[in-house]
């Protein structure tokens, strides 16, 4: 199927855009869009309408998104390519808490019996449900419509599966699409090439060859102008239960039998159920909570959490834990995840360190190979390898570290003009498969769910253990526990 094509033949697509003069919508999606009909991705007749309750028109709607992309990829686009994009957009003021906001916006669709019509749901999850029913009421979710929602769905499992089934009155499973934009970055999705597509690795991807695996998700800002959201929601569910359990599925899953969507998802749906549970017994040695205080990060003096609040908290911005996959491949391989907020450093990187040689002939001097692959600030994978240290010695041979690189700017760099590369936005991949009806790196519903039960288990811990965040100086790499939950297995550290 060409690009242009569509996914339903005949059928004219049409892009629903529900907050389309929000945050999100102006800083990613708006820009993703206008990059995807640059390099002539969306079908040449595709409509996008743009939807939301501020009724500024259509004409200062698109200077507005004119304006986002051109600050986003000013050097990369052109003035022919955004005034053709621009030509697409509709807007429309609708207010999902009036009754008619599905039939105006039937109206605006036109004969929707031959429309193919996505709908990116870019709002609170608390509008999901009334707006999915205003969808239904004006028959606007027939086959082959389809709704993307964004991750996280829910709070807890329980709150999950109200979305969930509010979702599902509207849209069959397969019309669902739960979007985790991490799935959508370059380097996440090579993971599965790394792993699947190379022998070299599969023979040693096991707790026989690996002694543990680290994931780190670090972020210099605070919580910004997101503490509502935050200060309910916290690290744990805001970034484990999302994208740091995708990681970790990647990682570990097994071989699927191909790469069609349920055959890639089966297998991440059995890696979250072989999680061992964490609990009341084992929460103060498997787990670390946080909160950044008063300090110095991201180049700027910080006040602390809860001075930006302005009330004490209980909200987690840094959590770490200690897993275990009980499975035949992973059992005994300790598996640790962090992520926090104001923290040394903006990184997203996974470590797999190998187990050191059973016996060294070069002494202490032999480290163990490891598998560094990071995802940002800089998409690169290397792989330290043990080398001899060049010239000549009377004391034998010396040995010294020596990365392999594989950057993935430099090795697919296909800049012009002495422009840089671009860098895709990781929701460009997501979007063009959701148009596409592919939903391989969308979550499945059993997925958010098996998630949540695990995540649910931990948070119940911290209740019944009444396990406070310990507070970290903003510019920090965590909180003390969090040194201690990896130090006291066998000396092992973070890699910071």
């Amino acid at each position: 199927m060409s690009a242009s094509s569509g996914s339903n033949g005949a059928r004219q697509q049409v892009f629903v855009l529900v907050g389309g003069t929000g945050d999100l919508a102006m800083r990613m999606l708006w820009p993703s869009l206008a990059m995807l009909d640059q390099e002539g991705f969306l079908a040449d007749n595709l409509r996008i309408i743009s939807v939301a309750r501020e009724d500024c028109g259509t004409e200062v709607c698109v200077d507005r998104i004119g304006n986002a992309v051109t600050s986003r990829f000013g050097q990369w686009t052109t003035p022919e390519a955004l005034s053709r994009f621009r030509k697409r957009i509709v807007h429309v003021a609708l207010d999902a808490a009036h009754d008619d906001w599905g039939s105006k916006l039937k109206a605006e669709l036109g004969d929707v019996e031959h429309l193919d019509i996505v709908f990116f749901l870019s709002v609170s999850p608390s509008l999901f449900k009334p707006i999915c029913e205003h969808i239904e009421r004006a028959g606007l979710n027939k086959a082959p419509n389809r709704v993307i929602i964004e991750k996280p769905i829910g709070r807890d499992l329980a709150t999950s599966k109200v979305i969930n089934d509010s979702v599902a009155h509207a849209f069959a499973e397969d019309r669902t699409f739960r979007i985790d934009h991490y799935l959508g970055k370059e380097t996440v999705q090579n993971l599965i090439a790394l792993r699947f597509g190379n022998m070299v690795f599969e023979p040693l991807w096991n707790s026989q060859s690996i002694d543990h695996i680290q994931i780190t998700i670090a972020e210099t800002v605070g919580v910004a102008d997101r503490l509502g959201y935050y200060d309910e929601y916290g690290a744990i569910r805001d970034m484990l239960q999302n994208h740091l359990l995708q990681l970790l599925c990647l990682l570990a899953m097994e071989p699927p039998s191909a790469l069609t969507s349920d055959a890639l998802r089966d297998e991440k749906v059995k890696v979250l159920r072989s999680l061992k549970a964490i609990t009341a017994e084992n929460v103060l040695t498997n787990t670390a909570r946080g909160q950044y205080g008063p300090g110095f990060a991201d180049g700027h003096p910080v006040a602390g959490y809860e001075a930006e609040k302005g009330s004490p908290s209980n909200t987690e911005t840094f959590v770490a834990i200690k897993a275990e996959i009980a499975n035949w491949r992973w059992a005994g391989t300790p598996i640790y995840m962090r992520t926090g907020k104001c923290l040394p450093s903006r990184t997203t990187e996974i470590v797999i360190q190998f187990k050191p040689l059973p016996h060294s002939i070069f002494g202490p001097e032999a480290q163990a190979n490891r598998l560094l692959i990071r995802l940002q600030p800089e998409e690169d994978i290397s792989l330290t390898l043990m080398n001899k240290a060049p010239g000549l010695t009377s004391e034998g041979v010396h040995l010294q570290p020596l990365d392999l690189s594989l950057s993935l700017i430099k090795a697919f760099d296909d800049s012009k003009d002495g422009k840089p590369p671009r860098r895709r936005i990781a929701y460009e991949r997501l979007i063009l498969d959701a148009l596409n009806g592919n939903n391989a790196q969308f979550v499945r519903r059993d997925e958010v769910e098996a998630a949540w039960t695990w995540v649910d288990g931990i948070i119940k811990a911290w209740h019944e253990k009444d396990m406070k965040p310990q507070k970290y100086p903003a510019g920090t790499f965590g909180p003390v526990s969090a040194f201690s939950l990896i130090e006291r297995d066998n000396g092992r550290m973070w890699n910071d």
